[in-house]
């Protein structure tokens, strides 16, 4: 066995997958699983847990699968994590845990990923049960937002015997697992829905087409008899450019489009609201909600191109969607920045007008910053514009909450175990952080989860 080189993984081919929205990477079989987890060195200090915003025992799982022991692997993740299969997916491990991979620094990483979707897909198929404390607690927890934050703090009370009641906006759960990421990245019915199957298995009550802030208040919440109140409702408030033009008929942001695309399947032919892209679609930004548009639209028919103010070498974007996108034909366009859409008579799109830029010093983020160049100005036709530069959190729920802070773009202020400064009120995830990924959201929804059985405790000795 040649421990340096990683076992490779399968994914359709692209002249297939941008035919349909079925899943692109087909995942290890279990001969391959098995091969890759003989890999790991299972070091006495191991730097991938502290990758983890989770603190998975990787070592442990990763050596049941080496073991043939699936269902041990599956049940030493279901310890760190209620959405294992999600995160096998859509995870930056590259960015996290593979990255500190002792292995990596001679060779390939140990796909530390791709076997977690392995052994969460195995407790799928085989309904595989997640164990549940024989404690019932008294107290009420409620939890606003079915995302991966609201899903991971329910998940990490329902196991500790708290009565837990989940809020949903919408009517189907999920936050940005369901109307967010594609269909080809994250199946609905064969993963989100099992995985949140498996919260009401814990006992979690699932409340949809809840908005909190206006079907009720926090403050109603308590009243009701919630003696705490998990905030983890996202951040759903696009950004736009302020650019003239913006305001076209054919411009979305990427919220919408996603949400229509996946939430209300759009790209099927029967949907009642299907969505027109023509023929030239213009995706603007670089980072995951991009790719996602982009390579989504592709699968409407259309001509994709993704313009970003840098080069590709800054993409915020995951390498994996960035590769798979350009496989599947989507033109980028670097080092240019929309500065006008162009509309027809009729008041749709039909042309778009750039600017060229360089990169100057190093910005906040660490990245180069981009600097427009004068007289560079160049125009293209586009019938779609899909602007994909960031979201803030809607303000509703601090607008309806009484003495809740918020930051300048309405994010709930909290502590690094979500404590904000109202009583009883805690908080984690985009509402907090500002958009961010999957896993750092369920790493925050775990850390209240704990500081709220601290609180309830405490609370409960004082009574």
């Amino acid at each position: 066995m040649n421990r340096l080189k990683r076992v490779e993984i399968s994914y359709r081919q692209p002249e297939d997958r941008i035919k349909d929205f079925g899943e692109v990477c087909l995942g290890y079989t279990a001969e391959e699983a098995v091969a890759e987890a003989k890999r790991c060195l299972q070091c006495k200090n191991p730097l991938c847990v502290s990758g983890c915003p989770v603190a998975i025992d990787i070592p442990a799982f990763i050596k049941a699968i080496s073991q043939e022991n699936f269902a041990k692997a599956f049940e030493i993740l279901s310890t760190y994590t209620s959405l294992p299969a999600v995160c096998g997916r859509v995870c930056p491990q590259e960015d996290q845990c593979e990255k500190v991979c002792i292995l990596g620094r001679k060779g390939d990483p140990i796909a530390i990923g791709k076997l977690e979707r392995f052994a969460a897909d195995y407790a799928l198929e085989n309904n595989l049960q997640v164990a549940t404390s024989s404690e019932n607690k008294d107290q009420k927890v409620a939890v606003v937002g079915s995302g991966p934050a609201g899903i991971t703090c329910a998940g990490e009370l329902a196991k500790i015997g708290y009565q837990v009641s989940l809020f949903e906006a919408l009517h189907k759960t999920g936050g940005v697992l369901t109307y967010g990421i594609p269909e080809f990245r994250l199946p609905k019915e064969k993963i989100v829905a099992k995985e949140i199957a498996n919260l009401e298995k814990l006992g979690v009550e699932i409340k949809k087409n809840t908005l909190i802030g206006r079907t009720h208040t926090v403050d109603d919440l308590f009243a009701a008899g919630y003696q705490a109140v998990f905030l983890g409702s996202g951040a759903g408030s696009p950004v736009f450019m302020n650019i003239p033009g913006e305001n076209l008929n054919g411009v979305f942001s990427a919220n919408e489009f996603l949400t229509r695309a996946n939430l209300m399947e759009a790209y099927k032919k029967s949907s009642d609201t299907p969505i027109h892209l023509g023929k030239e679609v213009l995706v603007v930004g670089g980072g995951n909600v991009a790719m996602d548009a982009a390579r989504t639209a592709k699968r409407f028919g259309s001509k994709v191109k993704v313009i970003y103010r840098r080069t590709k070498d800054e993409l915020p974007a995951r390498e994996e969607e960035v590769e798979n996108a350009i496989e599947e034909g989507i033109e980028f366009l670097f080092l240019a920045n929309p500065i006008e859409i162009l509309g027809d008579e009729k008041g749709w799109v039909k042309e778009v007008k750039a600017r060229k830029m360089t990169l100057g010093p190093a910005d906040q983020s660490g990245r180069r910053r981009p600097i427009p160049v004068e007289g560079s100005d160049f125009s293209f036709p586009v019938d779609t514009v899909i602007i994909a530069i960031g979201t803030n959190p809607n303000p509703l729920i601090s607008q309806t909450t009484l003495d809740l802070e918020v930051d300048q773009k309405k994010r709930i202020l909290a502590d690094e175990f979500g404590l904000t400064n109202k009583e009883g009120v805690f908080a984690g995830g985009d509402c907090v952080s500002g958009s961010a990924t999957v896993i750092l959201a369920m790493g925050a929804g775990k850390k209240a989860a704990q500081a709220i059985d601290q609180y309830l405790k405490q609370k409960k000795k004082e009574a």
